[in-house]
């Protein structure tokens, strides 16, 4: 069957719409979208009033019971988008009563990663808080009794990562029969081939009189047509230039060989240091082996740093994260598994130890960074053989990116390596990275992150980090 779409683009971008209306007298605030006192009251008490444009052009065609496809860059609160009109939706549902009959799952949140889900997961239950709503959340990688329990007391929001969603779904403890709205977070990723078995399965469960939505940072032609066979006419909401790193994300490409890229990263931390920026950063690399080795070799440089990967337990992920958010550790090395949904505000600096094999990946990975208006440095180390995948970016992006000579914070001991004062010379010492508070830095940005409607707390909640979540 062949489903038509209603499209909406906004030429605001990613600033913050309480940033751009200061130009525009065409302001909204949540109260406009009629939601129920309860859930205005749990945003009014994070200080929120003003939604984003992703938000603004969502809320109101998912409350009218539309299916939608959203498409924004990284940062720009998705998940508000569809949260708060999901609470809306199912609030009906809300009881008091103890028995678990009368909490069934009414709204079922698919994510592809843990961390994805535990925020999905603090983000619905802060906004339900006052409602009767139920909130859940299950992965894995911990252990299935604490997700059982909660489970089996009844909750009428679920957020879950595919696999274990099927475990609990062969246990009986989830039943998925009377879901009136799904989403997708995501998405692009949860319809790649590799999700695509257990989607199915999932979806064949869930009544086919449902809502869908799908939401994501990238849409490629190939996955808007897969996803168009779970919708039915739907809406499109693009907030943004798809396929587009935030404009706040300064991006620079150094060429090394393969074997000179961990002394590239020493040297990139060192200008940053001289700078006066901050050496926190994220790195990316391909592989498990790679993330833990490249981890190790960083701290025999005399760098604080830590691993995250898909073989740590959610325990040791979650250990790590919190030692790199409170300034522990400065670097974090990170497979994927970190590429979508974490949410670091302030993260100053990116770095691709290695070329992800799918482009998309790659704005995934530089988005965690400049988020929310901030300003962000994004630092690619490229050797021969990713060249092509490079060549794949910079098609994805329709741009070219900027190459660089690693910034040179040793240059040679002699007379023409020097300059009056001290300063170095050298033509291939550079400073590519801009300080904050650069006179031509925005003076109207955004808010850091956190700050804003459909950004969860950085400190993950008690109940998440075992496994479930569930309002008091």
């Amino acid at each position: 069957m062949t489903n038509t779409a209603t499209e909406i683009h906004s030429s605001i971008g990613t600033d913050d719409l309480a940033t751009a209306s200061a130009n525009s007298p065409a302001t909204i605030t949540f109260a406009e979208f009629g939601l129920d006192p309860l859930i205005q009251k749990a945003v009014a008490e994070q200080g929120y009033n003003t939604p984003t444009p992703i938000q603004a052009q969502s809320i109101s065609h998912v409350l009218a019971g539309s299916d939608l496809m959203g498409a924004a860059q990284t940062g720009t609160g998705k998940t508000a988008a569809f949260v708060l009109p999901m609470i809306q939706k199912i609030l009906r549902h809300g009881s008091n009563s103890a028995s678990p009959a009368r909490h069934p799952i009414r709204a079922l949140v698919l994510t592809p990663t843990r961390e994805l889900a535990v925020q999905v997961a603090e983000n619905a239950a802060n906004y339900s808080k006052y409602t009767d709503l139920r909130t859940a959340v299950v992965y894995g990688g911990v252990d299935m009794k604490e997700q059982v329990a909660l489970l089996r007391n009844g909750v009428e929001i679920l957020i879950a990562t595919p696999g274990r969603l099927l475990d609990h779904i062969g246990s009986k403890v989830a039943n998925l029969s009377q879901v009136e709205l799904l989403v997708l977070d995501e998405a692009d990723r949860m319809l790649d081939m590799g999700f695509l078995p257990d989607l199915q399965r999932i979806i064949n469960l869930i009544p086919a009189q449902r809502q869908t939505l799908l939401f994501s940072a990238t849409f490629s032609p190939e996955i808007k047509k897969l996803a168009q066979s779970y919708l039915r006419t739907p809406v499109t909401v693009e907030v943004a230039r798809q396929n587009a790193a935030a404009d706040t994300v300064k991006q620079v490409v150094h060429l090394v060989s393969s074997g000179d890229k961990q002394h590239a990263i020493v040297k990139v931390l060192e200008a940053r240091t001289r700078q006066g920026l901050s050496r926190q950063c994220i790195i990316f690399t391909n592989s498990r082996l790679g993330c833990a080795k490249l981890a190790r070799a960083l701290e025999r440089d005399g760098i604080k740093a830590g691993a995250i990967h898909g073989d740590k337990s959610q325990g040791e992920r979650t250990m790590t994260l919190d030692a790199f958010k409170s300034g522990a550790i400065e670097v974090l090395v990170a497979t994927d598994v970190a590429a979508r949904g974490l949410d670091i505000p302030d993260m100053p600096c990116v770095i691709n130890h290695e070329l992800p094999y799918n482009a998309e990946d790659f704005i995934h990975r530089i988005g965690r960074t400049g988020r929310a208006g901030s300003k962000g440095d994004a630092i690619a180390l490229v050797d021969d053989s990713e060249k092509r995948l490079l060549d794949d970016i910079e098609k994805l992006m329709k741009r070219k990116l900027d190459i660089r000579p690693v910034p040179d914070v040793n240059p040679p001991s002699c007379s023409s390596a020097t300059s009056s004062g001290g300063k170095m010379s050298d033509p291939f010492f550079y400073q590519p990275y801009e300080p904050s508070g650069t006179p031509n830095a925005s003076s109207d940005v955004a808010k850091p992150e956190e700050k804003k409607v459909g950004i969860v707390p950085a400190k993950p909640a008690v109940g998440a980090l075992l496994g479930g979540f569930k309002k008091k």
